[in-house]
């Protein structure tokens, strides 16, 4: 997040970065895992991962419908994170647009409550786990002599657990290099470089993370990867390295209304990929049909199913998104404005936000990898009594990566054309 001021024009920036790599598996969790203290009353963890993975879906589609056809990856978690801790600072019409933008209903769930449901859900995703690493946080940029609110100084730091760093933002190359360094360092390289300029206006930079690495229960052996063909489309291929795992009891399930099969993969930890595959042109259908209540029956749906045959691509992709273009469509649009109220920062009416940038990698590779995949099913009927299953993510397909002790969504993408990777 980026903010600017109105009178003079002062920038305030929100900045999201994410990083799911699947073959470099860390021994164990983040140290900075923090006690929860949490006594009183919050947003329950499965209603705010509803709400959660509500606008992690209104998002996609809306990102979906610009560049059908290309490749998505982006951290849900991270966004909404990153929004409701500039929420901190919102006031009257501007707060109501994040935080039902952020789907919540406020006259069933107060301001307060869902602050402690995100300290109870970051706190829980900071344990130390020693099968995966999930490493989740916040830092606040302050241009110096900038003085914020105690209240907002407070509730930023108890509640989101955000670090504050003090920047000259008239020298913007110095504070280019001071943010993209703690970005760096804290997704360990994956995000070299969240923004590429800054503006000497900025007063205020909201950076948010998240990297997971995992890896799979049941991986995948390189020696069996080969290049084989994925389909763009009926007529076009291109050739990808393809995973191949055999013979294994597989989460599983067919969903005939939508023309497209579920596979869930786990990860060593308390993580797991749902892989969506539709069937040859389903892709539009699914799409218009993925919600909340979609996944959960999806899940409780899911079977164990003997799998002869599991090919499933061995790919990177990346995600960059200018945020301040998408986010007026999902009704948060005040934020962006000459009418933005976010005197809960500074005490004074003069800040918007001026730019919300949101970069995500994904590498899915034979030890594990950091989204979700979804499954393509190819049945080959044989002479024997009973016929092989063969599932091929020969084309393309939905991947969502899940936490799965709070059920929050840490990634959601679409592999859809590996020339883009």
């Amino acid at each position: 997040f980026r903010v600017e001021t109105m009178s003079p024009l002062l920038a305030l920036g929100l900045l999201l970065a994410g990083f799911c790599p699947a073959v470099f598996c860390h021994p164990g969790g983040p140290t900075k895992a923090a006690e929860d203290g949490d006594n009183g009353m919050h947003v329950d963890s499965l209603s705010l991962a509803s709400r959660n993975t509500d606008f992690a879906f209104s998002l996609y589609k809306k990102l979906a419908s610009k560049t059908p056809d290309e490749n998505i990856i982006f951290s849900p978690l991270s966004i909404s994170t990153g929004l409701a801790l500039a929420s901190l600072g919102a006031r009257n019409t501007t707060l109501l647009e994040i935080l039902q933008g952020l789907k919540f209903n406020l006259t069933e769930t107060p301001e307060e409550e869902i602050h402690r449901g995100f300290r109870h859900l970051l706190r829980t995703l900071r344990q130390p786990n020693s099968q995966l690493y999930l490493n989740v946080g916040n830092a606040l940029f302050i241009q110096e002599q900038l003085q914020l609110l105690p209240k907002f100084m407070e509730d930023a730091r108890d509640l989101y657990a955000a670090e504050t760093f003090s920047v000259k933002f008239q020298d913007p190359p110095a504070a280019k290099q001071l943010i993209n360094d703690f970005v760096k360092k804290e997704t360990q390289g994956k995000i070299p470089e969240l923004i590429e300029s800054l503006d000497p206006s900025t007063m205020l930079v909201l950076a948010n993370y998240v990297l997971f690495k995992g890896k799979w229960k049941l991986p995948f052996d390189p020696s069996d990867t080969y290049p084989a063909r994925f389909y763009l489309n009926k007529n076009k291929w291109v050739k990808v390295p393809m995973m191949n795992l055999e013979k294994e009891h597989m989460a599983y399930y067919r969903d005939q209304n939508l023309s497209c099969t579920v596979l869930e993969l786990d990860y060593r930890g308390n993580a797991s990929a749902l892989l969506i595959l539709p069937d040859e042109d389903k892709m539009p259908l699914m799409e218009a049909a993925l919600s909340p209540e979609l996944v959960k029956q999806w899940r409780q749906s899911l079977r164990p199913k003997w799998i002869d045959e599991l090919y499933l691509p061995k790919f990177s992709i990346s995600g960059e998104y200018e945020l301040e273009r998408t986010l007026p469509e999902l009704g948060i649009r005040e934020l962006f404005s000459s009418g933005a109220d976010l005197s809960g920062i500074t005490g004074a009416p003069n800040l918007r936000v001026s730019k919300v940038i949101h970069k995500a990698t994904l590498d899915v590779a034979e030890k594990g990898t950091d989204a979700a995949a979804s499954t393509g099913m190819k049945v080959v009927l044989t002479s024997g009594l009973v016929d092989p299953v063969i599932l091929q993510f020969n084309r393309p397909f939905v991947l969502i990566i899940r936490n799965t002790n709070t059920e929050s969504i840490l990634f959601l993408g679409k592999f859809a054309n590996p020339q883009k990777t």
